[in-house]
């Protein structure tokens, strides 16, 4: 494994890699190491482990303040009354991250457009507080899995501040798309964030697995896992201007992920990657074109990126059967998902050598099984 004392260069590039990554992202110069920074970037090895550890780093944080302020509360006392929230569209792993952190954990129901917004995020924080507990930690989701929607950040930020709440925001597989200008927008609101994070491995082209986390306080992040045992000590690390990863993730021992980074943005630039997404971005509204064109099929989520989110009109067992003979025929694969009481189909643009034909050939073969299956029905 590496630390400081046993690598400087794999962290030094680390930290300059998450550097280059955040200017790619222009994240609020907070979030970025530069030579004075308070924050910082770290590669964790998924979105769930960034989750996790955000959750872990806020619940210290908060037991720390009570406790200062209340000198005779119980961790215990505190943690029984603690609260961490999402959006009802949220990754499971985000309510794992409570079970492993020992927290409660309330979903907030998504409006129309399957997003969290104040108004729903408000009346449950009003009633939680009259009951005595104790709000501390908040996801965003930009880009859910299900459907790709946002959470809306410039609605719930400036509340998670006001109410003294850890603002986590997972953009797990939108995150690339914010290097381009034109969606650079929907990232609007993570100055209101503690934490920040997105997979450079789902669609910026570095091999799994390479997670990309950032924190305003990297202290806040450090300061909920640092134990220093002798085995482990070297002569800087007191200095505080040394970093030292071991004590921003779960694990001890960590590899060298940054390299892959450094050459994929060699490679590609930024450029390149700008071309990249955009091209998916394309290819996911022809889809949705086609798609739009067949009257048997609706689109059930607005289209925003790479995900396409439609189904047959008709009952949930109807699509079932489709995707089923999609599925079967092994032409293309299909992850499915419920979006409120309805089984959608999703169309997930995300294979690197991706072309316009695939798109139109996939799109064909779907409207094929779909004259065979209602012929079989009527027959």
């Amino acid at each position: 494994g590496f630390s400081w004392a046993a690598s400087p260069a794999c962290t030094e590039l680390e930290t300059v890699m998450m550097d280059w990554l955040g200017k790619m992202l222009k994240l609020p110069e907070a979030f970025l190491a530069g030579q004075v920074g308070e924050g910082g970037g770290v590669i964790q090895g998924s979105a769930s482990e960034a989750t996790l550890m955000a959750l872990l780093a806020a619940r210290t944080k908060v037991v720390r303040r009570l406790q200062a302020a209340s000198p005779g509360l119980t961790q215990g006392a505190i943690m029984e009354k603690l609260v961490a929230y999402s959006s009802d569209q949220a990754h499971s792993s985000v309510e794992r991250a409570g079970l492993i952190g020992g927290v409660k954990l309330k979903a907030i129901p998504s409006d129309g457009k399957f997003a969290m917004r104040a108004s729903a995020l408000q009346e449950v924080l009003e009633k939680d507080k009259a009951e005595g507990l104790i709000p501390f930690f908040l996801v965003a989701t930009l880009g859910t899995t299900s459907c790709c929607s946002f959470d809306n950040l410039l609605e719930v930020g400036p509340i998670c501040n006001e109410e003294n709440m850890w603002l986590h925001i997972d953009a797990a597989y939108a995150g690339s798309s914010f290097i381009c200008p034109e969606f650079r927008h929907l990232l609007n609101g993570v100055e209101f964030a503690d934490s920040f994070n997105f997979n450079p491995h789902k669609w910026l082209l570095v091999n799994f697995d390479c997670s990309a986390m950032w924190v305003k306080k990297r202290t806040d992040l450090i300061g909920a896992f640092k134990l220093d045992p002798l085995y482990l000590k070297h002569s800087h690390q007191d200095s505080g201007l040394i970093t030292d990863y071991r004590h921003w993730q779960l694990p001890l021992g960590r590899r060298f992920r940054s390299l892959k980074m450094w050459f994929v943005f060699r490679m590609y630039g930024v450029k390149g990657l700008q071309a990249y997404i955009r091209k998916h971005v394309q290819l996911a509204r022809e889809f949705e074109c086609l798609v739009h064109q067949d009257p048997r099929f609706e689109i059930c989520a607005e289209v925003t990126l790479g995900l396409v989110c439609f189904r047959l009109k008709g009952s949930n067992k109807l699509n079932e059967d489709l995707l089923e003979r999609i599925n079967s025929a092994k032409k293309i694969h299909l992850v499915p998902c419920h979006l409120r009481d309805k089984f959608v189909l999703r169309f997930a643009i995300c294979s690197r050598s991706v072309e316009l034909t695939h798109v139109q050939r996939s799109w064909e073969h779907i409207r094929q099984l779909t004259t065979d299956l209602l012929r079989a029905q009527r027959d």
